[in-house]
């Protein structure tokens, strides 16, 4: 049995941190529970209610994220919750009952196409992954078991992961009709079968990125005020509408001195023949106005 260790994550919402796991805690589900009542299939959701404190409790892939009442602030009491957290997932107890996990719910996936003809995203009715996972050859895909056995596919030549979807890219050795449906089928059988979709070891090789997940190697600490302004933007304004196309953006760098911002063009929009000149403008409006001149330029990169 691993040995937990928890970490503080400040979000967006003053009134939510996320207390995040070096090892997975759900698979596939995600959870949200109001009260104690509400977080009978959860005995570490229902533990944590006690704390006068605790709105909502969030449960997800490798962290419980907790909403608080505006009696405290997480300084004063953020500390304690991780301690109690780690306390009680070193004990062995478990996180969401098994009666609750052994519920099978019917997976469906459904084929999608995008902007990039070379890409096609397969969208599941429940969540894969919290967070972006590039794979650019089965290498990379070590520590992703779904990502490794699509690699086996002679015509995949990458593979991304977000939220509740897989985008594939292929070579033009096959078209699209001839291996959409046996992906798509590939895929739901995986997650059907309960399979995991990503290792526990990916957790420790993105410790310390920004967000979590892959999309980058930047250290929270080491982002500046401008540069969480910037990715504050893509996230509310870019990211939604590229993930609907099975893509993701990520941001690499801000330079002062040119006022150049690049980004990574990551699933189906790395290599898609429109997507470098259209997001590219589009962001660059977007950041010019919004920024209010303090930029100038975006850089787009193909991941």
């Amino acid at each position: 049995m691993s040995t937990y260790t928890i970490s503080i994550e400040p979000t967006n919402n003053d009134s939510i941190v996320k207390f995040v796991a070096n090892s997975f805690l759900t698979r596939s589900n995600s959870y949200e529970f109001k009260n104690i009542d509400d977080a009978k299939p959860s005995p570490i959701a229902q533990q944590l209610f006690y704390l006068p404190f605790v709105k909502t409790v969030y449960i997800s892939q490798n962290f419980i994220a907790i909403e608080k009442f505006d009696i405290v602030t997480w300084e004063d009491v953020q500390d304690e919750v991780a301690e109690a957290i780690t306390e009680y997932l070193n004990s062995g107890k478990e996180v969401v009952t098994a009666t609750d996990t052994q519920k099978k719910v019917p997976v469906t996936v459904y084929a999608e196409s995008t902007p990039n003809p070379a890409a096609m995203k397969f969208v599941a009715n429940k969540p894969l992954v919290d967070g972006t996972f590039e794979f650019k050859n089965i290498d990379e895909a070590v520590n992703a078991p779904l990502a490794k056995a699509l690699f086996a596919f002679p015509f995949v030549k990458e593979v991304f992961i977000s939220a509740n979807y897989v985008s594939i890219l292929k070579y033009n050795m096959a078209e699209w009709q001839e291996i959409s449906m046996e992906l798509r089928e590939f895929i739901r059988k995986y997650i059907e079968e309960g399979k995991p979709v990503l290792n526990d070891a990916i957790l420790q090789k993105e410790e310390g990125s920004q967000d979590g997940n892959s999309e980058n190697n930047i250290s929270e600490k080491d982002l500046k005020a401008i540069d969480r302004e910037i990715i504050s933007i893509l996230d509310e304004y870019v990211k939604p509408a590229v993930a609907s196309d099975g893509g993701n953006i990520a941001f690499q760098s801000f330079n002062e001195d040119t006022k150049t911002v690049r980004v990574v063009l990551q699933g189906a929009c790395s290599g898609c023949p429109s997507s470098t000149v259209t997001l590219k403008n589009g962001i660059e409006t977007m950041l010019k106005d919004m920024m209010n001149g303090r930029v100038q330029t975006v850089e787009a990169i193909n991941g």
